[in-house]
């Protein structure tokens, strides 16, 4: 009896083990497709949001301002020097292309970027006056830099830009869009380094409004035409038509 009992527990233990590995087996099992499936997931989820990131909008202009410009007559400069206040100064650059500064007196800044005219005065400074000067040198006007704004706008005509403008900035001194305007394609007509215009870049100045779109920074001699919007326009001549048609008064003698 006590050996019958033996072989049913190792029967019943050997059971056990083989139900407990099989459930196992299977636990692994439906734990793979699993991962397999958050894998999938995972994969569509990163492929899904690439298009929603390459597709936000933005404006490909090419910010420029001081760093890039060359200093012209009649800009306004000003001159800062850490620690000495008596030596900060603002002025206006002659049709010679000089600026008169305390201590160093006379020096020529036209045809440079505000990088090379800050070591100018860094130089300066240094030969008698201070040990390792601290300079900073901001353009505050380009005044011998234009922007040309003409096409469906209050008051077309060239501007000059007095620091770094955007496109936005530049409509507003023309007075903004006219009542025919098309704001949805603006376009802007930049010169290349042979002076000859570039296919125009196009923007929609409603979503730059918006803040949907980066608002552009304009350049020198860059040129802004803002066109008539075609539906208006053919909205406001049949309005016209219609008026004209109604007091006129050969109309009513007409078959």
């Amino acid at each position: 009896m006590k050996i019958r009992d033996r072989h049913a527990s190792v029967w019943c233990l050997s059971r056990a083990l083989a139900v407990a590995s099989t459930l196992a087996v299977l636990s692994a099992a439906a734990q793979e497709p699993s991962r397999l499936s958050l894998r999938l997931s995972d994969e569509l989820t990163l492929s899904s949001a690439a298009p929603r990131t390459a597709a936000i909008p933005t404006a490909a202009a090419p910010a420029i301002g001081a760093r890039d410009y060359r200093i012209g007559p009649e800009d306004l400069l000003e001159i800062q020097v850490f620690g000495v206040d008596q030596l900060t100064r603002t002025v206006r650059v002659n049709s010679r292309g000089m600026v008169s500064l305390p201590l160093i007196g006379t020096i020529e800044v036209g045809g440079k970027t505000a990088q090379q005219a800050e070591a100018v005065v860094v130089a300066k400074l240094a030969e008698s006056y201070l040990q390792d000067p601290q300079v900073s040198l901001f353009i505050k006007e380009y005044t011998s830099q234009r922007v040309t704004i003409e096409g469906a706008v209050n008051r077309p005509g060239v501007y000059p830009l007095k620091g770094p403008t955007t496109l936005l900035q530049s409509l507003a001194v023309a007075g903004g869009q006219a009542s025919l305007s098309d704001m949805a394609e603006v376009m802007l007509y930049r010169a290349d380094a042979s002076g000859n215009r570039e296919t125009p870049q196009v923007y929609d100045v409603d979503r730059i409004r918006a803040g949907e779109l980066v608002d552009p920074v304009v350049v020198n001699d860059d040129l802004i035409v803002v066109k008539r919007s075609k539906s208006r326009v053919i909205l406001k001549d049949s309005i016209f038509k219609d008026i004209l048609d109604t007091v006129n008064p050969f109309r009513w003698g007409q078959p």
